[in-house]
């Protein structure tokens, strides 16, 4: 997103014309202004559900709204960019069209009559009966075009911000092409759950489906009242053409609208109240900190398991090696060449340096190829789901609340006793990998000699991102201490970004010879941002995807000047709504934008795979999400995660005070 203050006043460049108000209404369809039509959307509005919105089908006059579209095509230049929570073609110096110059401006005659008379006294007065929002603003603008082409998509918020009191998008498809609901790019609406918290807090939780959808269509202005931890939505992506569909479709899949906000009055303006914008501000973070105390409805929660040895292995010699039984046990699982010494020495070595590792072929060629003929018979199941253990007593849900994440995940609640650890007959080889692998004393050894780190405790859980659906936005950890967090990709699918069969080949060759591949990923970017943080993936050479679907898993730098952890608010930007959600020396927002340099602030990328592990020391403040997965991708996303509590050594302590 450009730099800029969100909610700053018009510059004065070129000022706003307040047009008369028989002058705006003939700029409108004719008929808008009766009474009848009025109380009708005004019922409308009183009534919906799942929070209050309204859809005005040809809004404004369809010549003016054909040429609007007409120069922003020819005069107005698009960028595309990409976050943790959107991805969309965005306008250049657009966001508020007041900071145009006079030059810009004399080009785009029929935008600037469009932005008078939809701010004008008259379309603002009919707004503010509709909603009962009180005065709005017709000297504060923020409206800006935002495109969506196939694969674009913005992920679920509530646009709550400064002195937004309503939010508004009005749609400039084709105007002779009508759209097609399938075609996606439908504005939905999430409903939220009033809950109480043990210590009696009211708290309003989002459902993690929305309950509506509104399909674009040309000229259609869709709009609603600005409301803290309720105003849930989301755009839906922009599919690209399936298989057998017409070609010619794809000219139509363009999803360009004028989207922004009406403001409360600000002074000199009829209705102005002093001090309003500040009170709305702390009702604004009250919310947001009555929403902190609905965190204990997170889904899911962490099942911290101590690890009894922990104190015991601290004490253990480095020259330590895993016992004839250790072995015997993960080679069922690993990777042979993992287990060597000389090869967990090496690894060790990486992980000194670097705080990191990536490994790939990490599973033995056995029980992977039966892991991974069971996910693809999972994979492109109508239903998709994560199977229960019986042998375990697990909780398998959906991710929630959808403005922070949503997948379906298996978690352990009672760990297998240590006794049951030989495989149980009937379980299949995910539940090996979950239930078996994961949590074993074995495998929890291995991972401290290979990064030289006693682990505490552990988190372990499995997670399906569905294509068309899930994702996790970007969260800083926020503890003091670091945390060891390993992933497993099992992804079965391939067009994710790893898919050259040449590259796959060497690197197989090499981690047969080596254990591991110091050679960096082609897509991956790392900067050197100090010992313990997300570096550089050791991996195999990877190729950058042909078609991008996302389901990458990404570990960005999310500090303030101070070093301070700045935990995200979920304030929007002024562009998608969405985007500025929290201070960063390398803003977060956006790391992927024509025109980047390459101080973009990420640490760590890996997209989504067939077995690898990734291992990364996880410092205060920085920042994780993977992406949002594409419906065009050829599966969905699968891993095992485990998240360990660590206690370093002395040695390792000076270091990281160093």
């Amino acid at each position: 997103m450009p730099k800029r203050k969100s909610d700053a006043p018009a510059t004065g460049k070129a000022k706003k014309r307040a047009i008369p108000d028989d002058e705006a209404q003939n700029n409108f369809r004719k008929g808008l202004f009766d009474s009848k039509v009025l109380e009708g959307y005004t019922n409308y509005y009183a009534e919906s559900q799942p929070y209050q919105h309204a859809v005005i089908q040809n809004l404004v006059n369809d010549t003016l709204l054909r040429n609007v579209r007409n120069e922003i095509r020819e005069h107005i230049s698009f960028t595309p960019k990409e976050t943790d929570i959107y991805k969309i073609h965005q306008s250049g110096d657009l966001a508020n069209l007041d900071g145009l110059d006079d030059k810009a401006l004399k080009r785009l005659p029929s935008l600037l009559t469009l932005r008078d008379s939809l701010y004008s006294s008259a379309f603002r007065k009919y707004l503010s009966s509709i909603t009962g929002s009180g005065p709005l603003s017709g000297k504060k603008t923020d409206m800006a075009v935002n495109v969506y082409t196939p694969g674009c998509h913005l992920l679920c918020h509530d646009d709550v911000i400064g002195s937004r009191r309503v939010s508004w998008i009005l749609y400039l498809l084709y105007p002779d092409t009508p759209w097609k609901p399938e075609w996606g790019g439908a504005l939905r609406l999430y409903p939220t759950e009033h809950l109480k918290t043990p210590e009696g807090d009211q708290v309003k939780v989002p459902q993690p489906e929305f309950s509506l959808t509104i399909p674009p269509a040309w000229n259609q202005l869709s709009f609603f009242t600005v409301q803290p931890g309720e105003s849930f939505h989301d755009v839906e992506e922009v599919y690209k053409r399936g298989v057998g569909e017409m070609e010619e479709d794809d000219a139509g899949r363009v999803r360009m609208a004028i989207s922004g906000w009406f403001h409360i009055p600000q002074e000199g303006e009829d209705g102005f109240e002093e001090g309003l914008e500040e009170k709305l501000a702390e009702k604004s973070s009250l919310a947001q900190l009555q929403g902190g105390k609905a965190d204990i409805f997170d889904e899911p929660q962490a099942q911290w398991v101590d690890n009894p040895d922990w104190e015991e292995q601290a004490k253990q010699e480095e020259d330590e090696e895993l016992t004839e039984n250790e072995i015997d046990f993960l080679i069922k699982y690993m990777n042979p060449n993992y287990l060597t010494p000389d090869t967990v020495e090496e690894l060790s070595k990486m992980f000194s340096d670097e705080s990191s590792l990536r490994l790939a072929e990490f599973l033995s060629a056995k029980f992977s190829a039966r892991l991974r003929t069971y996910l693809e018979s999972k994979d492109h199941e109508p239903t998709p789901s994560l199977p229960a253990n019986p042998y375990v007593e697990s909780k398998v849900g959906v991710a929630r609340p959808p403005h922070k994440h949503r997948y379906l995940y298996r978690q352990a609640v009672q760990p297998i006793p240590r006794a049951l650890y030989p495989e149980n007959d009937g379980m299949t080889p995910y539940d090996d990998l979950v239930d078996i692998l994961f949590p074993h004393p074995a495998f929890m050894k291995w991972i401290s000699l290979v990064t030289g780190i006693t682990l505490t405790k552990s988190n372990i859980f499995a997670r399906r991102f569905r294509r068309g659906l899930d994702y996790t936005l970007a969260t800083a950890y926020e503890e003091e201490d670091p945390q060891l967090e390993v992933c497993l990709g099992i992804t079965p699918s391939k067009g994710w970004g790893d898919e050259d069969e040449e590259a796959e080949e060497d690197a197989e060759a090499e981690t047969e010879q080596n254990g591991s591949s110091s050679k960096k990923q082609k897509n991956t970017k790392s900067k050197d941002k100090g010992k313990g943080k997300a570096k550089a993936p050791v991996a195999a050479p990877t190729p950058a995807p042909e078609e991008e679907v996302g389901g990458y898993e990404m570990y960005m730098a999310g500090e303030d000047d101070e070093g301070e952890a700045v935990v995200s608010t979920s304030a929007p930007s002024t562009a998608t709504g969405a985007g500025q959600r929290r201070k960063a020396k390398a803003d977060p927002a956006i790391y992927k934008s024509a025109a980047d340099d390459e101080d973009d602030g990420i640490l760590f990328s890996q997209p989504a795979a067939w077995n690898n592990l990734a291992i990364v020391l996880r410092d205060r403040g920085v920042l994780r999400f993977t992406k949002y997965v594409s419906k065009s991708a050829r599966g969905d996303r699968w891993d095992v995660c485990a998240e360990y509590g660590v206690e370093f050594g002395e040695d390792e302590e000076d270091e990281e005070d160093e």
